[in-house]
């Protein structure tokens, strides 16, 4: 199976993002990937994070909706997009995804959010398992992955043979530059995470940010046995093209989990 992960720059239009999308999409196409993901609420953009978020109402959502199905049906490839789902509560921050027909598999709502997010979102209370040319996948948008490690383990023990992290860590306005992926004196602790989330669960782990100048962590294929396979450079646009190898993502550790054990002794 052939991945691809996109790290587009902060859409500064909703067709500059949609003509991004276009782009990307026949990148991977054109490379054999049959699913594409992109980072954390691409379009509009992520709230609260210092970026000039595009306005977002039910016609816009729509929109997006519609012209991002068009797109995967010809290109012909499944894609998994950040955006947001409107609701009567409130904005949540979801990933829906596209077969390659074009067709709305169903969404992945964020259910852990970060405390800095409660003012602009709320969560989401459900979560899905997908699946593409029978590969099974998860999805964990950003704070998910990092710090609540269930989110990835509930897809894996559910057969997923790979979690897609959609993610936005960074900024494009100050932050260190970072220059080597996972290294020691890194101030930030997101690649070592993903790391945890393959190697805990024997499965693959994706993790999509952002073209950001000051880039936290960067978008990356991380191996069933923990190890990083692949990465973009920090800071620049670009579409990350993956092989995996299905029969690596056995899923062992994620299997040996006994919650039953863990019931309270009175």
């Amino acid at each position: 199976m052939i991945i691809a992960l996109a790290s587009p720059c902060v859409a500064t239009s909703l067709d500059e993002g949609l003509d991004k999308i276009d782009r990307f999409l026949s990148e991977a196409a054109a490379q054999g990937a049959a699913v594409v993901c992109f980072p954390e609420a691409y379009l509009p953009g992520l709230r609260g994070v210092g970026i000039d978020v595009l306005p977002f109402g039910p016609a816009e959502h729509a929109k997006v909706l519609k012209v991002v199905g068009q797109l995967a049906r010809t290109h012909a490839v499944a894609t998994i997009l950040g955006t947001e789902r409107l609701t009567e509560a409130g904005r949540q921050i979801a990933a829906y995804v596209f077969d390659a027909e074009g067709r709305i598999q169903g969404y992945q709502t964020k259910t852990q959010l970060d405390p800095s997010e409660d003012q602009n979102y709320v969560p989401g209370n459900t979560r899905q398992l997908f699946e593409i040319k029978g590969m099974k996948f998860g999805v964990a948008i950003c704070h998910e992955g990092w710090r609540y490690p269930e989110t990835v383990r509930w897809a894996a023990v559910r057969g997923a043979k790979i979690v897609f992290h959609p993610q936005h860590t960074g900024s494009d306005h100050e932050g260190v530059r970072l220059t080597q992926w996972g290294a020691v004196d890194n101030p930030y602790y997101y690649e070592k995470a993903m790391m945890c989330r393959a190697l805990e669960n024997t499965i693959y782990f994706a993790s999509v940010n952002y073209a950001l100048r000051f880039q936290e962590a960067a978008t990356s294929l991380i191996a069933p046995p923990g190890q990083c396979q692949a990465y973009l450079p920090y800071g620049h646009e670009g579409l990350l093209v993956q092989e995996i190898d299905l029969e690596k993502a056995t899923g062992l550790l994620a299997g040996r989990y006994a919650p039953g054990r863990y019931e309270e002794d009175r």
